[in-house]
């Protein structure tokens, strides 16, 4: 395939890929996709559809991102996963796209995993299962491992000298709107939502109070839960 600002691959894999009824949607911005590393998404993403067979879909965009600083994360690779009524996503970037994709790949299924026990396991309250503390520090374990990368990777290029002597800086602004769906669930539910899709929270309508809700995490593997009501629930709730 010829260099393109976007160049993208359909249909089911082959071999010991994807099955023909998965759809796979490769996607290069400014990056050739070969067909041998077409081959190689697939293989690695069959190892997902048969840890969750609901998946039908995925779509891998690649993206180069040329940065002195960053070097060995020049490579980005973001997987977006569909199925009934749910999705996953990861993302990682690397020097070689090939390693970004293993490493994207791991995050999809600690977080297809994650999602499966806490499906599996009875629940207490709201708290992370008792039952997967092996998975827990595997995933503390994980998380350190990577803090120790970032920081091994970091150069004398990446801190900027003249930092502090620059005046004109401009306050945030919003540069993203996403308008979501509100159909009520429970907290177990958005909970794994949030797992899916790799973030820190997770916006949703409480189906047991029918309130605007955020679950959020906490430290160690535990997490918070915020909800919003009047002033006069507010009130009777703190008395």
């Amino acid at each position: 395939m010829t260099s393109a600002d976007q160049n993208a691959v359909q249909g089911g894999a082959q071999g010991e890929g994807l099955g023909p009824d998965v759809v796979l949607t490769i996607t290069g911005r400014n990056v050739e996709v070969p067909e041998h590393f077409q081959e190689r998404v697939s293989g690695k993403l069959a190892k997902i559809a048969k840890l969750d067979p609901t998946l039908n879909s995925f779509h891998v965009e690649l993206k180069h991102e040329p940065n002195p600083r960053r070097e060995q994360e020049a490579e980005r690779i973001q997987i977006t996963a569909t199925g009934s009524g749910h999705l996953a996503r990861a993302e990682a970037k690397e020097d070689t796209f090939y390693n970004a994709l293993d490493a994207a790949v791991a995050k999809l299924e600690r977080s297809l995993r994650k999602v499966k026990a806490r499906r599996t396991t009875p629940m207490s309250g709201h708290r992370a299962p008792k039952g997967a503390g092996k998975l827990a520090a595997e995933l503390e374990a994980e998380q350190k491992a990577a803090q120790a990368r970032e920081a091994a990777a970091q150069g004398p290029y990446d801190v900027d000298p003249y930092e502090d002597q620059v005046e004109d800086l401009t306050p945030g602004q919003v540069v993203r709107t996403k308008v979501h769906s509100n159909a009520p669930r429970s907290v177990d539910d958005a909970l794994s939502e949030m797992e899916l899709v790799g973030h820190d929270f997770y916006l949703f309508i409480n189906e047991e109070t029918n309130r605007p809700a955020v679950v959020y995490r906490r430290h160690a593997f535990d997490y918070g839960l915020i909800e919003l009501a009047d002033e006069a629930e507010a009130e009777a709730g703190e008395k």
